[in-house]
């Protein structure tokens, strides 16, 4: 794709929904888009609940999708767009790339991952290649999801809420009860046992409780 201005004006127009539960960051983002040739926004959001009602609703081409949001997260609405089979891209601008942050927004099915201190052109391309479905990530993101992948974590790393899981898990719960019991959704269970299962080198919930008990994790 070229980078001339005028040519530019020619490509398809990339269709936009801005979720961020600051105004100033909204009303920067939207400027930003509105100004540059090529990008419409078509709504905005303020937490991961709106986020998945307006997707439904305006269809845009790309979600760029806050994370850590009162009133509903990123990672639980990416994980809902993803159940839906929403059309829309989810490119995540954040100010956090812990490991406990990255990992599960790609978990959940988000196309890119990018932070908010990366420069204007850097993220109209990043918006661009996830409206055509190409993975983007900042090279800080990029980084640790390598590292996770060739050092993947020691069982003992589980968090007190993975621990959690895993010991309703064993005791034959499903997940519809698991969210039940501690008051979280389904998506965000099926996201601690991908974590579970990673962690112990699993595919599955039997093997998972099994290597919990070899491991002296559970009992």
């Amino acid at each position: 794709m070229t980078d001339d201005p005028a040519a530019r004006r020619s490509d398809p127009v990339i269709t936009l929904l801005l979720v961020d539960d600051h105004p100033v960051v909204r009303d920067g983002l939207r400027g930003m888009f509105e100004s540059a040739p090529g990008f419409t926004v078509l709504g905005e959001a303020s937490d991961g609940v709106e986020a998945v009602a307006l997707t439904a609703s305006l269809d845009p081409d790309v979600v760029l999708m806050d994370l850590r949001m009162p009133g509903g997260n990123g990672v639980e609405a990416i994980a809902e767009l993803t159940r839906r089979g929403a059309r829309a891209k989810v490119l995540v601008l954040t100010t956090y790339d812990t490991d406990s942050d990255t990992l599960p927004a790609i978990e959940a099915g988000a196309t890119g991952y990018l932070l908010k201190d990366a420069p204007r052109d850097e993220l109209f391309t990043a918006v661009r290649a996830a409206a055509e479905g190409r993975t983007v990530l900042s090279p800080a993101v990029a980084s640790r999801l390598v590292s996770a992948v060739r050092a993947p974590a020691p069982a003992e790393s589980l968090s007190a809420r993975e621990r959690e899981v895993l010991a309703l898990v064993a005791q034959g719960t499903s997940n519809r009860e698991i969210a039940r019991v501690l008051f979280i959704s389904e998506a965000t269970v099926k996201t601690h046992l991908t974590h579970l299962y990673n962690k112990l080198g699993v595919k599955d919930r039997a093997a998972a409780v099994a290597r919990a008990y070899d491991r002296g994790i559970l009992g």
